[in-house]
């Protein structure tokens, strides 16, 4: 199968995106963007701020634009998305069209054993206590599915490596 050298890792918050995604793209030797980072670089706050003061519609048209910037100004990467990413803008058919994507599926449970001591580090967490943690994931993750069962690869796989990964690309990547 061809796949593009444009690769996306899609999933919830805490699906480890952002460390499979910097071992992915060291060992295919290519360049590796997170979306969340790369706003907070360009607005000069993290994302709990950018919530606070501009709100959520204004950090996913961010989120979009840098998308758009990086899809555009590169020829190859891995790119960690936001969880909310795929579900704004028209950006999982933005990635769709111009890449490989992988959804980094797990249940809420092992989510909530991810995320139970960042809550204060997530704006869509803050407010929600440890007792309603499972819940709201279960929740978000239903809404969000629509959006993230577009993913042209779904993995299914607690400890990925990168090699979990190369089996969906030919050796000329």
């Amino acid at each position: 199968m061809q796949t593009s050298k444009k690769i996306f890792l899609i999933g919830f918050m805490g699906s480890g995106k952002t460390t499979i995604g910097k071992k992915l793209a060291n060992k295919l030797n290519i360049p590796f963007f997170d979306i969340d980072e790369e706003v907070v670089n360009d607005e000069g706050k993290d994302i709990p701020a950018i919530f606070e003061s501009n709100g959520e519609n204004y950090f996913r048209q961010k989120e979009h634009e840098k998308l758009t910037q990086l899809i555009n100004k590169n020829e190859a990467f891995v790119i960690s998305t936001g969880g909310g990413t795929p579900c704004f803008n028209n950006n999982m058919e933005l990635m769709n069209a111009n890449g490989t994507t992988f959804y980094l599926k797990y249940t809420p449970e092992f989510l909530v054993s991810r995320l139970k001591n960042g809550i204060h580090k997530r704006p869509l967490l803050q407010n929600i206590n440890l007792s309603e943690l499972n819940s709201f994931i279960t929740s978000l993750l239903a809404e969000r599915d629509f959006y993230y069962s577009q993913s042209q690869f779904t993995i299914e796989k607690i400890n990925l490596k990168p090699d979990d990964f190369l089996t969906f690309f030919k050796t000329d990547l």
